[in-house]
């Protein structure tokens, strides 16, 4: 057994973040700022899309195109069950109603096919989610989606791309740099798109339905002139957030390389375990894995999931789990009605994943440990 507890994920904070972040708070502008436009601009870059916002959180994000897009009573948003909360909250609260699509049992991505069987009248938005960071099938959704909206939630994605291009490239995607993920700003987000309208209206609604930015980037501060055009609500990025933000961004590809690594030893050393099983990967189109997570489902006869993660941290392993399904927790089965069985493939899956440790800073040796601790918890039960 390990003597050090191995964490399922830790930051990796260079010196070179820390220095950005000091040199923010020196600089007398540590709210919404030059660092935001420098953010900003920078990751829009580096995904091919027009236009880039910075927010306060990837939630705030959603909640605001949601907002944008004028959704609320009686619209439907299809998106899957086994997602964040967060998601399903912001749709709820907006007044509208989630429709969940199932996921294919085995990549635990959503499909045409299942996007396509929930699209109604009603369906006003669809947000399929780049779980663990493999793209979804783009081309594919939105062809079935035709004239609907698609958002990609690419909370997991930064450093994906789907074919040629990085996800959200050509449309829109929503972001999150939150502690765990690939970069971090320790919370934050980033919405990004090529419509000029919507990324307007974003900016907008992010900061109290005000004209400007915070930070207006003509006038280098905020204008005496903005006025409300709505009531909107306060989703901005600080300039402290921002500034590690760039410092970590321009290590996203070293980032990823390390994350890929660590991923092909896991897959590696699993083969062989039985009751252990790897998410596949899809095989009908070309991508890039961002390998924010690495998510396995335990199906074994001799214990549950819960009881494996158990055993695992007596080993000194930590492990997370990503997602419980949303439609079967507390709130969604008692207030609005769904119940087990409406999404075979979901259910069958939230029993049973688990996220294995994940981040840069591991080793390779880190690897073999947890993969030392699972067969050790597999045989003793």
């Amino acid at each position: 057994m390990r003597s050090d507890f191995l964490p399922f994920t830790k930051p990796l904070i260079t010196d070179e973040d820390i220095n950005a972040v000091v040199d923010v708070l020196k600089s007398g502008w540590i709210t919404n700022g030059p660092k935001n436009a420098e953010f900003e601009e920078s990751l829009a870059a580096y995904t091919g899309n027009k236009y880039a916002v910075s927010l306060s959180s990837a939630t705030g994000g959603m909640h605001i195109l949601l907002k944008a897009l004028k959704i609320g009573p009686g619209d439907e948003v299809i998106t899957p069950s086994l997602t964040w909360v967060s998601t399903v909250n912001m749709i709820v609260l907006s007044g509208a109603t989630p429709v969940f699509a199932d996921i294919d049992r085995d990549t635990m991505l959503v499909t045409p096919e299942s996007i396509k069987s929930c699209i109604t009248s009603r369906t006003k938005l669809i947000i399929p989610v780049h779980y663990t960071g493999v793209p979804v099938d783009l081309d594919g959704i939105k062809a079935v989606a035709g004239n609907i909206p698609v958002v990609e939630d690419a909370a997991h994605a930064l450093g994906a791309f789907y074919k040629e291009h990085h996800v959200g490239h050509g449309g829109t995607a929503i972001y999150s740099f939150h502690a765990i993920k690939n970069i971090t700003t320790a919370e934050g987000g980033m919405f990004v798109s090529d419509d000029a309208k919507l990324t307007a209206a974003i900016k907008q609604w992010k900061f109290h339905g005000l004209g400007v930015d915070a930070f207006d980037r003509q006038n280098k501060g905020r204008s005496p002139q903005a006025e409300v055009f709505e009531p909107g609500f306060k989703y901005n990025l600080t300039d402290i957030a921002a500034a590690l933000g760039c410092s970590q961004l321009s290590r996203i590809d070293e980032i990823n390389q390390r994350r890929t690594k660590l991923a092909m030893a896991y897959r590696e050393q699993l083969a062989d375990i039985e009751e252990i099983l790897p998410l596949q990967l899809p095989q009908h189109y070309d991508f890039k894995h961002a390998w924010h997570l690495f998510v396995v489902r335990v199906d074994s006869p001799k214990m549950g999931r819960d009881r494996f993660m158990e055993k695992l941290k007596e080993q000194n392993i930590g492990t997370g789990l990503h997602f419980r399904a949303v439609h079967l927790q507390k709130y969604y089965r008692e207030t609005m009605g769904f119940t087990p069985g409406s999404l075979p493939d979901t259910e069958w899956n939230s029993d049973r994943i688990c996220s294995l440790p994940l981040f840069p800073a591991m080793t390779v040796k880190d690897v073999y440990d947890v993969i030392n601790a699972i067969k050790k918890v597999l045989v003793n039960g």
